[in-house]
């Protein structure tokens, strides 16, 4: 089978401008001091930080980046050395393994010779413990303040009592964090910070929803890469201006018919993380099979329908504390079987990643269930986030292959 030949998204050379503008401002900070810089977990409490002058660094966008460049095994044996265990986040192994190594893919894509170093670190274990450690690691080495959220999870909704408890402890970050950014909290600030946040949330769902459409104008492949704004730059005027732009793009490939995968057969939802080191070999696999993999629960974890301004707070509490990761299996799978109806869904695709059990959802025999629950097939495939040790790209290959032909002979 040959490659089809792909009609490429016309936003994705404003998208690595965008990008670069984010990480090259970052750097400035850094070099010249014109700007306090927080590092904050991807679902952490950046609004605030944004609202107080500070300029966001992602460490798990960057863990990504080590695991699309491939550069993530050769680092992870660096934290090992130094008594992290391989068995846990390879995000956290990956980043600090490359910071032991003194390298960074920054360097390559930007001319940024290394990570910036913050001026406070803020958490939320809303998606898992390793948060925690991971900022830690940082928080020793540079000594600079660590400040955090803890944030319940395996919940069947988000309660009330644990919504009143991240939003208590937002508002106890707010005395420390202007401790360090030298400025009071202005509320009016915060409140159009979360306005922005909300409405980035609005565009990018409604760009995930347009592979609805048949054919999809994107796969969950391309929306891995644009996601990008949505996870480092929500918050701020540039991402909604991108959003904007693209969703233009998505209607207008409907319109014309333009299909992400050409000859689209099968469409297939992703549950759990990429393999970021395999994205453009898998996108090309599923592409000769004809499938599209339309809907993802990754790419819509940045999707924080709660966010209000008239109640900042308590709102980004809420948001926070009802992602996909802190519900209990029952509301993931009633999550999981609306998706797979609104989006027409074929087949279901579960990575079993390695390193990540918070987000994988394979191993306690979600499968089984949903699969008997929805009349759908679905394929475990084994691998990692960055690891790529973990993942047999021939084995992917086979199994991939054999799904697909078990569901056309089903039709």
């Amino acid at each position: 089978m040959e490659v089809t030949k792909r009609i490429e998204i016309k936003s994705t050379k404003p998208l690595r401008d965008l990008m670069a503008k984010h990480f090259l401002e970052i750097d400035e900070a850094v070099q010249t001091k014109n700007k306090k810089v927080a590092w904050c977990t991807s679902v952490g409490p950046a609004e605030l930080a944004i609202a107080m002058g500070f300029l966001v660094y992602y460490p798990e966008n960057h863990g990504a980046m080590l695991g699309s460049t491939r550069s993530a095994t050769d680092c992870i044996p660096f934290a090992v050395a130094n008594g992290y265990s391989p068995e846990i986040c390879s995000y956290l192994t990956s980043d600090i393994g490359a910071y032991l190594k003194g390298e960074t893919p920054l360097t390559k894509a930007y001319g940024i010779k290394s990570i910036p170093k913050p001026d406070v670190l803020i958490y939320n274990t809303n998606q898992c413990r390793d948060v925690y450690d991971w900022f830690s690691f940082y928080s020793r080495e540079w000594k600079v303040p660590l400040l955090g959220i803890n944030t319940p999870r395996n919940q069947p909704k988000a309660r009330e009592d644990v919504v009143n408890l991240v939003a208590s402890q937002l508002k106890e970050m707010v005395p420390n964090l202007e401790k360090v950014s030298g400025c009071k909290l202005d509320i009016d600030k915060f409140r159009e910070v979360i306005a922005l946040s909300r409405k980035c949330s609005d565009l990018w769902e409604m760009v995930l929803d347009t592979a609805s459409a048949r054919p999809s104008p994107l796969t969950f492949f391309d929306a891995c890469i644009h996601m990008g704004p949505a996870v480092v730059m929500r918050g701020r005027q540039e991402a909604n201006e991108y959003y904007r732009m693209l969703l233009a793009e998505m209607k207008e490939r409907i319109d014309q018919g333009i299909a992400a995968v050409e000859g689209e057969k099968h469409r297939f939802y992703w549950e759990g993380m990429p393999v970021w080191g395999k994205l453009r070999s898998m996108s090309e696999l599923f592409a000769k099979l004809k499938a599209c993999i339309v809907a993802s629960t990754y790419c819509s974890s940045w999707i924080f329908s709660a966010l209000d301004p008239k109640d900042p707070f308590t709102s980004m509490a809420r948001a926070y504390s009802s992602i996909f990761i802190t519900l209990d299996d029952k509301q993931k799978e009633d999550y999981i079987e609306e998706k797979v109806k609104h989006f027409g869904i074929d087949g279901v695709l579960y990575h079993d990643a390695k390193t990540c059990p918070n987000n994988t959802n394979s191993r306690y025999a979600m499968t089984t269930r949903l699969s008997e629950r929805m009349g759908v097939p679905n394929l475990v495939i084994n691998g990692d986030l960055n690891d790529l040790r973990c993942f047999s790209e021939e084995q992917t290959i086979t199994n991939v292959e054999a799904f697909v032909e078990q569901i056309e002979e089903s039709k």
